[in-house]
């Protein structure tokens, strides 16, 4: 256990309320020396704030005793006036009181070392706080509150079944053998289904946490830089009826769904000589190979010509929608039929006019994540690869074989890989990684 006392900020300064938290053995000393309220735990008191004879402000404070607390030790928090002039001089106490710097994640790593979480429920703290749309907040919650946890301790404690009872059998193979091996194959498959289906639903669900990159792609003047800023509510983008206006990749975040989208609107695509204009069209092609949903937009007021098949063809194999725009015009029969053809739902819609607007914004996340539900619990690239590891070490895995040893090995190497996700079993370099990601006070 960390025996130095920390302090950060846990709110960014400037706002009306700053909140500094201190957590180590010294925070109750550091908080009577500086505080003139009432200290007891759990309490949350009014005071000022003192540098020596010199009131600095009038505050809040509460004192938490160790083990209850976030990092399992001794913590308080004071809550200041947020102005910078007051907070640094509240900063600049602590340090002569022997407390030192928080680094950046230090808080909730304390929480992780002294067991008041465990590594998954530690990195939902960060997902939390960067989650900029309603369903990656609900997965980080959800991981935040045990749910992923619960799931790996269930998985380990049958890998810990059959771990027992190849070692049992290994010691009495007489009594115990056949019944043991006459389970076992049963148990471990239904494992690996486990495994299977977590990894799956990591890869569905990868865009809850990090966000889903939706490419608009279509002909020049086919209506894309309307529909961004219609989905965007704002004039992200210039719109002219002026073919080609649109030369580089713009970009915009927004929900939808209660999922944070990031929308790309590319260059028209068609053949042309001028060289600017090209390289435009390179960098659509580009972002609609990287998108997690290539949004075909086609002027459904016009008869498609050879260029419009080409944008089926060259996204062929993406993951497609395509909206039918300026529908408030007569659409084409010819558009309409278009993206049939290449098996593609299309939608008519019209940017100016606000009409079918809602379905797409409903069909774009489930275009995204068809099977994601509205939190998740394996959202996290690092916890899908644990996964794979563990998985394929129950491949290799023969409940046939004649060397017993062999195969608890395997079993004890899917253990470790499942204990990579909860912290259990994972090198220090990787802790370091993952909470240098955190802020600062947390």
């Amino acid at each position: 256990m960390d025996t130095d006392t920390i302090f950060a900020l846990a709110t960014p300064v400037g706002g009306p309320i700053a909140i500094l938290r201190i957590s180590g053995p010294r925070a109750k000393e550091a908080l009577a020396r500086v505080f003139t309220g009432k200290i007891r735990h759990r309490y949350m008191a009014y005071g000022a704030l003192m540098e020596g004879e010199r009131q600095i402000d009038s505050i809040m404070a509460v004192y938490f005793a160790a083990p209850a607390t976030y990092t399992g030790e001794d913590m308080a928090e004071l809550y200041l006036h947020g102005g910078q002039g007051v907070v640094r001089q509240a900063l600049a106490l602590l340090p002569g009181l022997g407390l030192r710097q928080a680094q950046a994640g230090e808080f909730t790593r304390r929480a992780f070392l002294n067991g008041k979480m465990d590594l998954s429920e530690a990195e939902a703290v960060q997902d939390l706080i960067a989650a900029t749309a309603r369903r990656g907040a609900a997965s980080a919650m959800e991981q935040l509150s045990g749910g992923l946890r619960r799931r790996i301790e269930a998985l380990e404690s049958d890998l810990l079944d059959a771990l027992s009872g190849i070692d049992a059998a290994i010691d009495y193979p007489e009594e115990l053998e056949e019944d043991v091996y006459s389970h076992l194959p049963g148990l471990l498959e239904g494992i690996k289904a486990q495994l299977a289906a977590l990894i799956q639903e990591g890869r569905e669900n990868r865009v809850l946490r990090e966000g889903a990159r939706v490419a608009l792609v279509g002909l020049p003047n086919a209506g894309k830089s309307s529909l961004l800023n219609a989905l965007l509510g704002e004039e992200k983008a210039i719109v002219t009826p002026i073919a080609g206006t649109t030369r580089d990749v713009l970009e915009g975040s927004c929900a939808l769904g209660g999922m944070a989208i990031r929308l790309l609107d590319t260059a028209g695509i068609r053949d042309t000589v001028d060289t600017v204009e090209k390289i435009g069209v390179d960098r659509a092609l580009a972002a609609a190979a990287q998108a997690d949903l290539v949004l075909i937009c086609l002027d459904g007021a016009e008869a498609p010509g050879p260029d419009a098949a080409l944008l089926f063809e060259k996204t062929e194999g993406m993951p497609r929608l395509c909206a039918l725009c300026k529908s408030d015009l007569e659409l084409d029969p010819g558009a309409k039929a278009l993206p049939e053809k290449y098996g593609v739902n299309a939608l008519s819609l019209s940017a100016k006019t606000g009409a079918g607007m809602e379905a797409l914004r409903a069909a774009i996340p489930r275009a995204v994540a068809p099977g994601a539900g509205e939190s998740a619990l394996i959202t996290n690239a690092r916890h899908v690869e644990a996964l794979e590891d563990a998985l394929s070490a129950l491949l290799a895995a023969d409940p046939q074989s004649s060397d017993p040893d062999c195969l608890a090995t395997d079993l004890r190497c899917a253990l470790d890989a499942l204990g990579r996700i909860t912290g259990r079993a994972i090198e220090e370099s990787i802790v370091e990684r993952i909470f240098s990601r955190f802020c600062v006070g947390k």
